[in-house]
């Protein structure tokens, strides 16, 4: 808030105009903060962290006060019954990709608050995330029933960023809490150096995470995100990567192993397990039990 502070005052003495910041964890809720709260205030200057995405983002309406959402697709999320950022947050995922292709996926993780671009990377009409959500059918309490569910989704993610040919940089975790203790949960992000497309280094990065953020809340939904993408052929493995290679040949084999046979035709030990969702996901024909 200092910083914020000298800055307006260094623009009102050498220009002689006020100013008004925004300030946040990402571009996005920078600018949100700056539309929603900032504008309004006194001071001319507003804070939104991840924590205020439910009190402060979610209540917003109409939609069209949401950065990247224009009137016709108000009016198409209207009628889809999505009238508040929080209804569009809790909405599934897949549905949205399915309505409105890639800006489906990137209007549900701003709804979360989530911009996984990067400061300064020019914006390309061809960048994608990869992402899975999905409301767990009970509630999960046992760390290692929720990091198995979290391993199963970096897989599913893994793979679709395989099956286009990218790879990319930025990994997301979205952690929701059950309704029993209250709701809310956590999302957040981190960045690595290498981009990947590895089961495991995805899924690396969400257990760091989640050892960080989680608090031993009773969790009812996830979500998995890859982004900052590129073509997979854009980066060179490292030399002491024998092993990441090897991995990556082995999930384009698993990929072709579902591709040919179904989905449950290979799956990890930890999927036939009661904490495991693949195996009973795999069986449900549009959302319900085949």
């Amino acid at each position: 808030m200092d910083l914020a502070k000298r800055i307006q005052n260094a623009i009102y003495r050498d220009f002689g105009v006020p100013a008004t910041v925004g300030i946040g964890p990402n571009m996005l809720m920078s600018k949100l903060a700056l539309d929603l709260e900032a504008k309004k205030s006194p001071s001319g200057i507003a804070e939104w962290t991840y924590e205020d995405v439910q009190t402060k983002l979610w209540p917003v309406h109409p939609l069209s006060k949401m950065w990247g959402i224009g009137r016709r697709m108000e009016r198409n999320l209207n009628r889809m019954g999505i009238a508040t950022v929080g209804q569009l947050a809790n909405y599934p995922l897949e549905l949205l990709e399915n309505r409105f292709g890639i800006m489906g996926n990137q209007i549900y993780y701003h709804a979360h608050g989530v911009d996984l671009s990067e400061l300064g990377t020019p914006i390309r009409q061809e960048q994608i995330s990869f992402g899975k959500s999905q409301i767990l059918l009970r509630d999960y309490n046992e760390e290692a029933e929720i990091k198995s569910v979290i391993l199963e989704m970096c897989e599913e993610v893994a793979s679709r960023a395989r099956k286009a040919k990218k790879a990319g940089r930025t990994i997301h975790l979205g952690v929701g809490y059950s309704q029993t203790v209250g709701g809310g949960g956590f999302h957040r992000s981190l960045t690595i150096d290498q981009p990947t497309n590895i089961t495991m280094k995805l899924y690396k990065a969400c257990i760091a995470l989640f050892k960080k953020f989680y608090q031993g809340q009773t969790v009812r939904s996830l979500s998995v995100t890859l982004g900052n993408v590129v073509d997979d052929n854009q980066f060179q493995m490292s030399l002491f990567e024998e092993n990441s290679e090897k991995e990556r040949q082995l999930g384009h084999v698993m990929d072709s192993i579902r591709e040919k046979y179904g989905s449950d035709a290979i799956l990890r030990a930890i999927s036939y397990t009661t904490a495991g969702t693949a195996l009973k996901r795999a069986k449900l024909v549009g959302g319900h039990q085949a």
